[in-house]
């Protein structure tokens, strides 16, 4: 006898309902978000991306609880960010979130695998040893775990900043312009590094770029104008996300 089985698919990593973000007053204000409604999945690879000014990272940081938003809503898994104590925010950002900025924000006395170690440090947390492990294979770092930031080049250093928000199984990693500061080469190590994340560990990651290139080993990316979320693609190359471009800043 044959059971049909239904998997029911996860929820959404994160969600935003009818988010706006306003700064400034009267005739200075500016609109940077407005009425955006988007959800990213549980182990994909999300980009998002837009012109110039188009509201991208303000999206990111509102996300990622690093901005209040000014309506709205933003879930983090089954948690509302907006509304919550500073105390409580961090708190979440620390237990369920990790960075990933163009600059690399390694502490230069520490050695690769002190950087890796240090939210699990500051959270006075035991490793998951095994994780840990996997991890550094995942970004290849072994040989260099006894090395300070000095001593790595700088796609090795984002390699490391990588790993130290992969350690702490967040929820999900938000990544701003990861590759911004890398040659070319580095920049696809990193992001191959990303990808295994979310293929080999299951991470959900939700990634600003203004590099098609860099948008194309996403699995979907967002396209923002002007504040409001104007299109997607699943499955981008870089000529489909330079397309996409190309027609927003017509």
């Amino acid at each position: 006898m044959r059971m049909n089985v239904t998997l029911t698919p996860a929820p959404p990593a994160v969600v935003a309902r009818d988010l706006s973000k306003v700064y400034g007053q009267g005739d200075a204000q500016v609109h940077a978000l407005r009425s955006v409604n988007v959800s990213f999945a549980t182990g994909a690879f999300s980009a998002i991306m837009g012109p110039s000014g188009s509201g991208k990272s303000t999206l990111m940081h509102c996300l990622a609880g690093l901005d209040t938003v000014t309506s709205g809503t933003v879930h983090i898994g089954d948690v509302e960010l907006t509304g919550l104590s500073d105390r409580r925010l961090t708190m979440l950002r620390r237990e369920r979130i990790g960075f990933v900025f163009q600059a690399f924000n390694l502490l230069p006395t520490l050695t690769a695998e002190q950087n890796i170690r240090l939210p699990l440090e500051i959270a006075a947390r035991q490793a998951d040893q095994p994780l840990f492990d996997r991890v550094i294979e995942t970004v290849g770092l072994r040989d260099r775990l006894g090395h300070r930031p000095s001593e790595l080049s700088g796609g090795q250093q984002q390699r490391v900043a990588v790993a130290r928000a992969l350690i702490s199984k967040p929820q999900v990693i938000f990544a701003d312009e990861p590759t911004g500061n890398l040659d070319s080469r580095s920049g696809a190590e990193v992001l191959s590094f990303l990808r295994t994340s979310v293929r080999e560990l299951g991470q959900t990651i939700v990634m600003v770029t203004h590099d098609p290139v860099a948008a194309s080993y996403a699995d979907r990316v967002v396209f923002l104008r002007d504040g409001e979320l104007v299109t997607e693609i699943a499955a981008p190359t870089p000529q489909t996300v330079l397309d996409t471009l190309v027609k927003l800043e017509a």
